[in-house]
């Protein structure tokens, strides 16, 4: 399912965070706890589609906080600098990429969404990439019974030949 041309997905993670059961429930402990859980399910998503994620993370409340980026799995985590949101990070970014490059962005704010869409850029709802992730799980999933399947077939196979017919098999396999 690799995508050719490189794209993009920017996700508004407090947004998301707030917009899933799961993620708000355990922001209420653990709001670190939470942000780690979401970029760990990103890091999944990206390893699978291929697409580059770059979660952003406000901390334009946080007196003195400097813009700060790290990779965690591979994954883009930015932490805006004090007075810049989330939004505001990701407009400036669609800015420079959104009409050269495949953006989407990942908000269930409505206002952002459609300034995203006059950046250059496509936007999903925390819904919507809610149900992509699920699916993606679920044809993995899939997938991965099915491969089983298969290998049970083929060791139930292997198990009922002689081994002399196995080996002669395999240097036909080999050649």
């Amino acid at each position: 399912m690799a995508k050719s041309k490189k794209e993009y997905l920017f996700v508004d993670g407090y947004n998301i965070i707030n917009a899933w059961k799961e993620l708000k429930d355990i922001s209420t402990i653990s709001l670190e706890v939470a942000r780690n859980r979401l970029i760990e399910i990103m890091a999944e998503y990206q390893a699978y589609t291929n697409i580059r994620v770059i979660i952003v993370f406000d901390a334009h409340l946080v007196k003195g906080s400097i813009e700060k980026k790290e990779k965690i799995y591979e994954i883009e985590v930015v932490y805006t600098k004090e007075n810049e949101t989330a939004d505001g990070y990701i407009e400036k970014v669609l800015d420079s990429i959104g009409r050269h490059k495949k953006v989407r962005v990942a908000t269930s704010d409505w206002a952002e969404q459609q300034i995203v869409l006059g950046r250059g850029g496509t936007r999903v709802s925390a819904r919507e990439l809610k149900i992509e992730i699920e699916n993606i799980k679920a044809y993995i999933e899939r997938k991965s019974k099915t491969k089983k399947k298969e290998e049970e077939i083929k060791n139930k196979l292997m198990n009922r030949l002689d081994k002399d017919i196995i080996k002669k098999l395999e240097k036909i396999r080999k050649n």
